[in-house]
């Protein structure tokens, strides 16, 4: 089974760090461009972050730039999101995507788009208290 399965979320106070991981499983994921996107209540799914299949190219969204870095084991077929110096408005279910058509090896603004997307994570909750 082809699936994406995220962890690392939970409950942290303003100003702390949380590393989300994204586990792919069921085929090799070395050629899929991946990102994270987030989701709050009563809002629509936003583009938080990309990285492209060799990880050489990564591309965030502006309100989590200098904060929030995407990285990539292409070995463990994981991807990982360091979330620092968090905010209130950073909480929302976080998911992991992937696009499994060949790319090229650069992401930008075209990755923002959710329907790009053909495989999706669960999601995994991440609360930042004020």
């Amino acid at each position: 089974q082809v699936q994406l399965v995220e962890s690392g979320g939970g409950l942290v106070p303003a100003g702390g760090s949380l590393r989300l991981s994204c586990a792919a499983s069921g085929r090799t994921f070395r050629s899929d461009t991946m990102a994270w996107f987030r989701q709050a209540p009563g809002r629509e799914r936003e583009f938080v972050a990309g990285i492209s299949w060799s990880g050489g190219s990564t591309y965030y969204a502006n309100s989590v730039k200098g904060r929030f870095t995407i990285s990539r084991d292409g070995a463990k077929n994981t991807v990982n999101l360091q979330m620092n110096s968090l905010k209130p408005e950073d909480t929302a279910v976080y998911y992991c995507a992937a696009i499994s058509s060949s790319l090229p090896d650069r992401v930008g603004e075209w990755a923002k788009a959710p329907t790009r997307y053909d495989l999706w994570g669960q999601g995994t909750q991440v609360t930042v208290s004020s």
